[in-house]
């Protein structure tokens, strides 16, 4: 019997876990940390109005669809014009935010005619800085792409993909896998190793957005692993969970980029999923109910505390984070 396509994630990150060699889980240290965790701090995720568009309803599917089509470019970051006080990741969620505030959800054919020059008004960025006219150049492709899906196979209706998920999150991470910019796929020695970490997000977000009702409504949440990006396997790093071979480190350390599809940043997602598994894992033994998704937004708010603001992350130009 085939794997699902969850099951894939998590067996083929736990095999790059088995074979890494520049990131190593420390097992023996999961007890202790997990026993250090202010877990009831995971219990019950939430987003937040100052930066995310919590309106209509059937707005809010276009907000979170359209923002996580574009939620990549950490390894831009640095470049990016920031609010004052917010990341990157706020400042992009905020100014979307407040396009839908003033002039309403996008259409489909909206989406397909966005250009490099309409995502930096969008956002409030200068082309003349040449990783940000990159970044932006993806950011309209990505919305173009999806305007178009939507077109050739919903009649342009963001409602209409989410509800032929039929209120599986297993399922839309499936139908959102179509998409090129979605299709969140490595090869690490022959392996085929999958992440989808924007498809998976996409449906917790809808369900946290929407608390887990109407059509943020998914009966199988638990079968999401951990988002994979930059955040969560720093956060392990700095907790002493993942360690880092001593080039790897110092690579990341100097602020130098990892290039997306090496082994080096396959090992590092990898092995953040892998021990997110063992983590709930743990969890669960102790009869504390957290998913891999609770434990995800656990620990990337734990990640914008200023002792992980303040060390340098790996950094990686990328569709996917």
């Amino acid at each position: 019997m085939s794997l699902g396509i969850l099951d894939r994630v998590r067996a083929a990150a736990q095999e790059v876990a088995a074979r890494a060699n520049y990131v190593r889980i420390d097992e023996s240290s999961i007890p202790a940390y997990v026993a250090s965790l202010p877990i009831e701090q995971a219990s019950s995720p939430k987003l937040d109005p100052r930066y995310h568009y919590l309106g209509d309803p059937r707005e809010i599917v276009a907000y979170i669809l359209t923002l996580n089509a574009i939620n990549f470019g950490s390894g831009y970051f640095p470049h990016l014009q920031k609010r004052p006080r917010l990341s990157g990741y706020f400042t992009i969620a905020t100014c979307l935010k407040e396009r839908f505030e003033t002039r309403g959800a996008f259409r489909a054919r909206e989406l397909c005619r966005l250009t490099p020059e309409d995502c930096a008004n969008i956002f409030e960025q200068n082309l003349t800085k040449p990783p940000i006219r990159e970044l932006m150049g993806l950011f309209a492709s990505a919305w173009n792409e999806l305007g178009r899906h939507l077109l050739d196979r919903y009649e342009g209706d963001f409602v209409g993909l989410v509800n032929a998920a039929d209120s599986s999150a297993e399922r839309l991470v499936e139908l959102l896998a179509k998409m090129p910019h979605f299709q969140d796929i490595q090869t690490y020695n022959n392996v085929e190793v999958p992440f989808y970490k924007r498809a998976q997000l996409t449906a917790a977000d809808l369900s946290i957005a929407l608390g887990n009702q109407s059509f943020g409504f998914f009966n199988d949440l638990p079968r999401l692993t951990i988002f994979a990006d930059n955040l969560i396997p720093h956060v392990l790093r700095v907790d002493n969970v993942l360690q880092y071979e001593q080039s790897l480190a110092a690579k990341i350390d100097a602020e130098e980029l990892i290039g997306a599809g090496t082994e080096e940043e396959i090992e590092i997602r990898a092995c953040t999923i892998h021990a997110a598994e063992l983590i709930v894992a743990q969890l669960r033994r102790l009869e504390h109910k957290v998913s891999a998704l609770k434990l995800d937004y656990f620990l990337w708010n734990r990640g914008q505390q200023p002792e992980y603001k303040s060390r340098p992350r790996h950094r990686t130009r990328t569709i996917f984070y």
